[in-house]
This record gives structure tokens, sequence and C-alpha cells, in this order.
């Protein structure tokens, strides 16, 4: 069911979103996802896809996020979730509530105001350029946006953004950083 609602400075339009459902397509994402860690042919037994097979036919939520990161970290032994691993697969289709391929990245031309996959990107980008690390920094912006994942963009989280942020930069904020992001998408949301 798709409306739209026409008023005289702007457009809004209502769609009934169906949210994303474990099923053969994700499971085969996060399983490419998986293998490019382990380098090996088949999924690891307690690992991120054998813990997302657990969940098949329900819909993609924090738990079962939660359950793939767990898996992950049984094969990298590593507390943080690897970039462009399981996770961050499983994070981006739960944002980006589609399981249909792509990354969610660039699906939107407006901003929504919202802590989704694009937003969450841009501030992971910003955060790589401050930490000079390829992977997001633990406790850092990333993993603060991702905490208030599919939620508004509010004071709340933007504050919590910056204290990942000074983690970074040892106390400051930074002019063009993570927080600027979130607060750039905030504001294009409101034009």
């Amino acid at each position: 069911m798709h409306r739209t609602l026409c008023l005289p400075s702007k457009m809004f339009s209502s769609t009934r979103s169906r949210a994303a459902v474990v099923d053969s397509n994700f499971l085969s994402q996060i399983t490419a996802a998986e293998k490019k860690i382990t380098n090996q042919d088949g999924p690891v037994q307690g690992g991120p896809t054998a813990r997302a097979q657990s969940h098949v036919g329900n819909d993609i939520t924090s738990q079962v996020v939660h359950d793939i990161t767990e898996g992950e970290r049984t094969i990298t032994g590593q507390e943080g979730p690897v970039a462009g691993g399981p996770t961050s697969i499983a994070q981006s289709i739960l944002t980006s509530g589609s399981a249909s391929g792509g990354s969610g990245i660039g699906q939107q031309s407006n901003s929504s105001g919202v802590l989704d996959s694009e937003t969450i990107s841009k501030i992971t980008e910003k955060e790589k350029q401050l930490s000079g690390q390829e992977d997001p920094v633990r406790g850092g912006p990333t993993a603060q946006a991702q905490s208030h994942a599919r939620e508004p963009i509010t004071s709340q989280a933007l504050h919590d953004i910056t204290e990942g942020e000074k983690k970074i930069t040892g106390g400051e904020r930074v002019k063009r950083g993570p927080t600027s992001a979130a607060q750039s998408e905030l504001a294009k949301s409101r034009q």
C-alpha cells in the first residue's frame, strides 16, 4: 500500500515496509562475508552463518544481529566486528530493512533523520579518517551510532556519538567529524 500526500511546500510518502527476514538470500550474504574472514569453503560450526540459521524464517532483529556477532567472535577471537564482515552485513540489512542485495547505501535520495545504514556508514568513514584505522574503534562513534540504529537522530544519539568521537580524539570534538556527519543528515531531513 502506497499513499502520497501533497502539501503546498512538501511531498510526503507513506509506505508500509516489511522487515527483512532471515532467508536463503540473507544466509548467503552472511556466509560470503564469513568465508572472507575464514578463507574456508563452508561455514564454521558455531560461527555467524550457523547462528543465523537458527533464526530462519524470522524477522531480522537486533537479537539476530547479536547472535551473528557472537558467531563472528567465535571465528575471529576479536571483541568487535570486522569491517565488511557478517555483523556489518546483518546490521546494514537490519537498518535498511531489506536483504535484497546491496548495502542500502545510496538507495535513498533524501535523508530520513534516522540513524540508518547510510548515515552510520558516513559516521564510520569520518571515524576512519580520524583514527587512521580500517576498523571502527570499540566504543567509538560508529559503535555509539549502532547502539541507536533505526532510531531518529536525537540529541541523546548525537551526544553518544560525540562521546565516541572524543574517545578517539582524546576529548575534543572535531569539525567535519562523525558527529558532524550525523548532524548534517538530521539537518537535511528537516529541509
